[in-house]
């Protein structure tokens, strides 16, 4: 059995800097429900950072991604996203359920939404028999690995204040985004009016934060996330791993790895007979069109995720690498994936 798993960065463990933080911060007593010193300093590091005007840590992306739109929605609003987005799939309804909103998906072909295609569902305005268009939501990196250039994070911002529409940003991999685009956060959050900040998915035990960016937003926020249930008591130890990643940049340089590995990943599997890429590699998912046979062989001994059915008994296959990805867990899936691919098809 391969040492690593590639179907996940959720797979991967917690980083050693984390862990030690948390540790750090069993130390002693200290005031509940993020009062104490260690999650304000661990805010307002992120908030600096992000250029953001207030921060709110929640236990788990569907928590952040659900107290987010519930700042920028009322009920009868609904949220434009991509048909791929994290949202739309992956939330078992949760933003409909819990905040009574509507989404309204767009197919995409990369994961990526444009003014062109936003405009598409700017339909029903002033009618009261149809929900209201509020809220763009985009994801960066997006769910198929892509990223949007600053350039088109600024068309999607302008377009949105043009016609009337909030830009929320799930955040989950937007370490991996800023060091693809080689930017800040602030570079990125400033397009935006919510994001979130994603350490789950990049060394973190168990810890996003929303931040607010625009004026406003973020009123009755601190309501919003008791009712929600995403306001921990013991505040510190989620604060805590927010420290340890801001520490020394370790969230960027954690991402700049999964993503070399990502590319080392790719640049291995791109000669192989059959294998070809889905979409282009700019975060730490490979996606690679692939006979169905080939996966279900490298599925016997490797975790990777059967992503979507293509046709000609094809499948397209997710590799996902992480912090703790390393050059020889590369090459031995490679390896593998050679083997299977080098059969009869």
């Amino acid at each position: 059995m391969a040492s690593r798993t590639f179907g996940s960065d959720n797979h991967a463990g917690v980083h050693p800097a984390v862990l030690a933080a948390i540790e750090a911060a069993n130390a002693g007593d200290a005031v509940a429900y993020g009062e104490d010193e260690i999650t304000k300093a661990a805010l307002a590091r992120l908030c600096t950072a992000a250029g953001a005007r207030d921060g709110y840590l929640v236990f788990n992306g569907t928590g952040a991604n659900v107290l987010a739109l519930s700042l920028l929605l009322r009920p009868y609003e609904a949220v434009i996203c991509a048909e791929s987005s994290h949202l739309n799939v992956d939330e078992c309804g949760a933003p409909e359920r819990v905040l009574g909103c509507k989404l309204l998906p767009v197919p995409t072909p990369d994961g990526k939404l444009t003014p062109e295609l936003v405009g598409t569902r700017l339909t029903g305005l002033g009618d009261e028999h149809r929900a209201q268009p509020r809220v763009l939501q985009i994801a960066q990196a997006t769910e198929l690995g892509t990223c949007y250039s600053l350039g088109e994070l600024r068309e999607l911002r302008d377009f949105s204040r043009a016609h009337g529409l909030l830009l929320y940003l799930d955040g989950a991999r937007i370490a991996n985004a800023a060091a693809f685009l080689g930017c800040s956060l602030a570079d990125i959050a400033g397009y935006t009016d919510v994001l979130s900040f994603g350490g789950t998915k990049n060394g973190a035990l168990g810890v996003e934060a929303v931040l607010v960016v625009t004026e406003g937003r973020g009123a009755g926020a601190r309501y919003q996330r008791k009712q929600l249930m995403q306001l921990a008591s013991k505040a510190r130890f989620l604060a805590a791993q927010i420290g340890a990643l801001l520490d020394d940049d370790l969230w960027l340089s954690s991402a700049r790895h999964a993503n070399a590995m990502a590319r080392r990943l790719a640049s291995g599997l791109a000669p192989l007979a059959g294998i070809r890429l889905a979409y282009p590699v700019e975060s730490n998912g490979v996606f690679t069109g692939i006979r169905r046979d080939v996966a279900e062989q490298l599925l016997r001994e490797w975790s990777v995720q059967v992503w979507s059915e293509l046709p000609q008994d094809r499948c397209v296959v997710r590799w996902m690498t992480a912090f703790n990805t390393t050059e020889a867990d590369v090459d031995e899936l490679v390896t593998a994936a050679a083997t299977a691919a080098a059969g009869p098809g």
